[in-house]
């Protein structure tokens, strides 16, 4: 894909990796629409770039803001690059979290992405080449302890991409979906940051991760996953789960140990 001749949809775009996105993106020379929750994060990334970026505030699990981000998309003159990167985590044992975090995680990890994303076909189907990027996780992959219901909406986002990949196969829309591994933003909460230093836990940085998907668009790419040994997890946790299960049985004391609301009093 040509990214200087591209206008993208960016979501998740005030976040650490969306920012680093934006900055990877511009930098190429692609015109951006980014989307958030934040205005003045969101007037910050205009004001770095103010020639190539425009902003919108969105709540994307909202029909009606969703409606909004598609009236600005076709203003723009269409768009061939949909970015879906806008997501939430939470860190916890399954059994001590609410029913509304729970639904929250869904709504806007996994029901949003695809509302939007069926919004916006029309508009990538019209462009000669466009593509779809979802941001998905090592854990769409990894059933990782912790993460439980975090896990289930990246596994069912990259089964989603998977898919959707097929469905447009004869079509003019690709389908990208790139697995980062741990990296530093502020999605982690310090409990998360303190059990991934003590397990050592490889962390990349958002630039990094921005630039291999910037890289994967420029060779068209389908499906990426970053970091090793996580690549190679993800190989053996389809082949042969048991080995996984026995490396994650040893850590799992100190993921209860991080995981337990001692750790992070705040969430729920």
């Amino acid at each position: 894909m040509q990214l200087s001749a591209s206008r993208v949809l960016l979501t998740g775009a005030t976040g650490g990796m969306g920012r680093a996105i934006v900055a990877a993106l511009c930098a190429r020379g692609a015109q951006v629409l980014v989307v958030g929750r934040q205005d003045q994060a969101l007037q910050a990334l205009v004001e770095r770039n103010p020639d190539l970026v425009s902003c919108l505030q969105a709540d994307l699990r909202h029909p009606a803001d969703r409606a909004n981000v598609l009236r600005h998309a076709q203003q723009m003159g269409g768009i061939n690059l949909l970015i879906n990167a806008a997501g939430i985590n939470h860190f916890g044992l399954f059994e001590n979290m609410q029913a509304q975090g729970i639904d929250d995680l869904i709504t806007t990890n996994l029901s949003a992405t695809l509302q939007l994303t069926h919004a916006m076909l029309p508009l990538l189907r019209s462009q000669p080449h466009s593509c779809v990027v979802n941001i998905g996780s090592t854990f769409g992959s990894i059933g990782y302890p912790g993460f439980s219901v975090y896990c289930a909406t990246k596994f069912a986002l990259r089964g989603f991409s998977e898919a959707l990949r097929r469905e447009l196969a004869d079509t003019n829309v690709g389908v990208l979906y790139i697995a980062p591994r741990a990296t530093r933003t502020e999605m982690n909460n310090a409990a998360v940051e303190a059990m991934n230093a003590e397990l050592q836990v490889s962390m990349d940085s958002p630039e990094l991760v921005a630039e291999r998907l910037v890289q994967a668009l420029d060779a068209d790419l389908r499906e990426v996953h970053l970091g090793f040994p996580e690549r190679l997890f993800v190989r053996l946790n389809g082949l042969l789960p048991r080995l996984v299960d026995k490396a994650l049985r040893r850590q799992l004391p100190t993921i209860r140990h991080y995981a337990s609301p001692a750790a992070h009093p705040k969430e729920h």
